[in-house]
């Protein structure tokens, strides 16, 4: 398997599969592919940046993707950096930290 292959893979699962986070004026950025290990890294930024449920979305995105994604074997989701990095940052390191947020299953 080419690391090409493993990200168009990713990438086509997250257009079809998670079309909210770009609906909702978000988006994603494939940042690494190690073909050899299967690991992915994902960076979610744009409006998902603020919004109060992006540590539940990045949570089922490394779950589910691991999970329907043949040749992945584990994923990292951050919040992208730069220009799309994130507007409240503590707030939401804060939230990735609720136990609210365990066991949410985002509708995707």
């Amino acid at each position: 398997m080419s690391a090409q292959s493993l990200e168009r893979q990713t990438r086509n699962y997250l257009s079809n599969n998670v079309p909210q986070i770009q609906e909702h004026g978000g988006h994603f950025e494939i940042e690494d592919v190690n073909d050899e290990t299967g690991e992915v890294t994902i960076a979610i930024g744009g409006a998902c940046s603020g919004c109060g449920i992006a540590p539940m979305t990045m949570k089922a995105i490394k779950r589910r993707i691991a999970d329907e994604v043949d040749d992945v074997s584990s994923v990292t989701v951050r919040r992208a950096g730069g220009p799309r990095a994130a507007v409240m940052p503590s707030k939401t390191d804060e939230m990735e930290q609720m136990e609210e947020y365990e066991d949410y299953s985002p509708p995707f």
